[in-house]
């Protein structure tokens, strides 16, 4: 698995309580000697997005036959998880090189903020 892949996993809640099994996507691998990943939860629910900083995912999307997503979706790009790599339950598909480089711009832009 790579930066890029969309993987399905029990993605945590806020919480920390034990979440339900949902797509998410790796945006980098954590420096260390830990196998460890960082993700960003995906959902259906559009509602959710924050226009301007999420990133959408659509049947019109160049690369949406590569994700495997089932239907229209969005990178919540402020719900980040960092887990190790052992707990992912399977590989779903990938996005473009592109819209990664452009997540990750975004995000680290927020962070610079």
């Amino acid at each position: 698995m790579k930066a890029g892949d969309i993987v399905l996993i029990r993605f945590p809640h806020t919480d920390l309580q034990k979440g339900k099994l949902r797509p998410a996507l790796i945006i980098t691998q954590t420096p260390g000697r830990h196998a460890d990943l960082l993700l960003a939860l995906i959902t259906s629910k559009i509602y959710q997005t924050v226009p301007e900083f999420d990133e959408m995912l659509t049947e019109k999307d160049k690369d949406f036959k590569k994700t495997r997503l089932k239907t229209k979706s969005v990178i919540r790009l402020a719900r980040l998880a960092t887990v190790e790599s052992t707990i992912i339950n399977a590989r779903l598909g990938s996005i473009s090189a592109t819209r990664l480089t452009r997540i990750k711009s975004r995000l680290a832009t927020w962070i610079e903020k």
